[in-house]
């Protein structure tokens, strides 16, 4: 019996050095909480559209652009051997039909942003666009042959210094460049009516106009997207006299 007390009394000693031991323990150091996810930049998450990979990265793209451009440069041979130098004109967009904006395009999608006037704006004074595949050369043989280039493009007013500068520092040939005013209509039907009736702000003299480049349906006289709506016999003067570009990334064809 005085065993038996005496093995309790050494159990109860020994639970009680055990807690008094736990107790006297340092508390555990708090763990940090667990970092925050890191959010994809812009450039990460938004993967290019097709429609801009196309235009940049495609053959296909290239291949269109120098396959139009040596038919318009076919057909205004043969309309030059009949006509005076400097009697005639073409008459040319230059968004997306001499120069390549895809660069801009890049820069909006990966940042989630539409097109808007003032990022525009700041793209044309960047002066950072480059020559489509195929338009300079085209360009100067149309001055070879003794034609003048009319460049009809809705940049405004206020661009369009900035846009002649990059025509003069890749040399892209032309003789006058008509803007849309800064606070007036998109349509281009007068300023094309001006190349023809010599009333051009540079003074040109009235210009028989033989052939129409852009990438756009009003890049043509009197055309809108109404167009598609009709057979195929309205569209008989492409690849005779107008000549269109592909231009996947924007165009009327988004709001019409």
């Amino acid at each position: 019996m005085a065993l038996t007390r005496c093995l309790t009394a050494a159990v109860a000693l020994s639970l009680h050095a055990f807690a008094a031991c736990r107790s006297a323990a340092p508390p555990a150091k708090p763990q940090p909480p667990p970092a925050p996810a890191v959010a994809p930049s812009p450039s990460a998450a938004r993967p290019l559209s097709h429609a801009i990979r196309w235009s940049r990265d495609s053959a296909e793209h290239r291949a269109l652009l120098l396959q139009v451009y040596r038919a318009a440069t076919a057909h205004v041979e043969r309309e030059a051997a009949a006509r005076p130098a400097g009697g005639w004109a073409v008459v040319v967009d230059a968004d997306e039909t001499v120069l390549d904006n895809s660069r801009y395009q890049v820069e909006r999608e990966r940042a989630g942003l539409p097109f808007d006037a003032e990022s525009w704006r700041a793209w044309t004074a960047r002066r950072e666009a480059v020559p489509l595949p195929g338009a300079k050369v085209f360009l100067a043989r149309v001055r070879e042959l003794g034609g003048r280039v009319a460049v009809v493009t809705n940049r405004t007013a206020s661009e369009c210094p900035d846009t002649e500068a990059v025509f003069v520092a890749y040399e892209l040939a032309y003789d006058v460049m008509l803007c849309k005013p800064d606070a007036g209509p998109s349509d281009k039907n007068s300023r094309f009516e001006s190349v023809a009736r010599g009333t051009t702000p540079d003074g040109l003299p009235p210009l028989e106009v033989v052939a129409y480049v852009g990438d756009n349906i009003q890049d043509f006289p009197g055309l809108s997207q109404s167009l598609r709506k009709e057979g195929d016999a309205a569209f008989a003067a492409f690849g005779a006299r107008y000549f269109v570009l592909p231009n996947p990334m924007y165009g009327s064809w988004e709001r019409d």
